[in-house]
């Protein structure tokens, strides 16, 4: 999901995507994490550090606020997950960023209220229900529960991702 929001952004034209991350220590953190610097490494486009979260609104704007204040943010940025990408969006409208028009945003996660965000979420959808049946597979045909699996995320965009601001 992370290597899909990140290709997302690079697709529309932006060079680098920065990167609020969720907490250290945590599995999913680091999976999204991952995506993100092996998808940008592979583009070629710069890998800055990112800057960490804790998954709430509130650590979302502090982190995006920290990137604002190094100049860090670029013209894209992917968010570990929807809750933080809100704090995010409110910490960027607070500096006078328009989203998308100066920086697009990409979560993670597609929460229920993801579409009504101001504006309205690029995220990733977890599919679940694909997991459980794979998950129920395992448990039921011993050969396939050693075999690892990837669900791929699903890439829902909305109105926060656009092409970046024309070089001026």
């Amino acid at each position: 999901g992370a290597a899909a929001a990140t290709a997302h952004l690079l697709a529309l034209g932006h060079r680098s995507v920065a990167h609020l991350a969720g907490p250290a220590g945590s599995y999913a953190a680091a999976e999204r994490e991952r995506g993100w610097r092996e998808t940008l490494a592979a583009a070629g486009a710069p890998v800055a550090e990112p800057v960490r979260g804790r998954w709430t609104a509130a650590s979302g704007h502090e982190a995006a606020s920290a990137l604002l204040t190094s100049d860090a943010v670029g013209t894209a940025l992917f968010v570990a997950n929807d809750q933080m990408a809100l704090g995010a969006l409110r910490a960027l409208a607070e500096s006078g960023l328009r989203v998308p028009d100066d920086v697009s945003v990409v979560g993670f996660d597609d929460v229920a209220d993801a579409a009504d965000y101001a504006p309205p979420l690029t995220t990733i959808r977890q599919r679940f229900d694909l997991l459980g049946g794979r998950v129920v597979t395992a448990l039921f045909t011993p050969e396939e529960a050693s075999l690892r699996t990837i669900v791929q995320g699903l890439l829902v965009p909305r109105g926060s991702t656009a092409l970046p601001p024309a070089a001026g």
